[in-house]
């Protein structure tokens, strides 16, 4: 199956939490990595979404370590939704 990966960055407005993290994240923009795999037998290209990846900022005294923190997808929509949802947000 033919893959790709899609980089973007993600802002969120106030504190949140994803799936598998106990800790609550601060607001800020993170760095996301997603990637897809294409649907085969189709006539037109699509692809689904396997993953995603998030890149989470340094803690305090971790020597420039960085943190990523692999979540299915719909946990990063359903953050997403919910940032925008409390900070009332439109469109």
């Amino acid at each position: 199956m033919t893959s790709r990966t899609i980089t973007q960055t993600v802002t969120f407005r106030r504190p949140f939490r994803l799936s598998g993290l106990e800790e609550i994240l601060p607001a800020g923009d993170y760095l996301t990595e997603t990637e897809e795999e294409r649907l085969e037998g189709l006539s037109f290209s699509a692809y689904r979404k396997t993953m995603v990846l998030v890149y989470l900022p340094q803690r305090p005294g971790s020597a420039g370590r960085t943190e990523t923190l692999w979540i299915e997808p719909a946990d990063l929509e359903q953050a997403l939704a919910q940032d925008k949802a409390t900070s009332g947000q439109s469109g």
